[in-house]
């Protein structure tokens, strides 16, 4: 099952938001945040995130030194003249970043997406790969 969070205000039509949470009238658009799993494979590191109905041009991923960001838009299928009873289905704008542990070779990554799941792979760099090293005797 894929969750997507959004606080609660903002899942109310604008109408009865004004009217439960005045306060908040001032929002940016819905951040939605999206599931995501990162895992250490040999010397690089794959990070699968559930988008489902995206393209690849709604996507776009940055590496810089440790960190990979995810950006993009959920387009809003918003009806203003419909009556919503609920309304769970994910739109506005999302953005992660995670930081992994070591410097990652940006230019030899890669990312696919298929059936709205997007795969990326960041190999480490060479500089942050551990090397084996000679032990020598001391002369005395």
């Amino acid at each position: 099952m894929t969750v997507y969070i959004r606080p609660t205000y903002r899942r109310l039509p604008n109408f009865e938001r004004r009217l439960y949470y005045p306060e908040n009238l001032e929002i940016e658009e819905n951040q939605v945040l999206f599931p995501m799993d990162v895992c250490e494979k040999n010397d690089d590191f794959i990070i699968t995130a559930m988008l489902p109905g995206l393209k690849t041009k709604d996507v776009e991923i940055q590496i810089a030194n440790e960190t990979v960001s995810i950006k993009g838009e959920f387009q809003s299928r918003f009806d203003k003249d419909a009556n919503y009873i609920l309304q769970e289905i994910p739109s506005g704008k999302f953005f992660r970043s995670i930081v992994l542990p070591g410097m990652l070779d940006a230019s030899k990554a890669d990312a696919q997406m298929e059936n709205g799941v997007l795969t990326v792979r960041v190999p480490k760099a060479e500089e942050s790969k551990p090397k084996k090293i000679k032990i020598t005797v001391a002369k005395k």
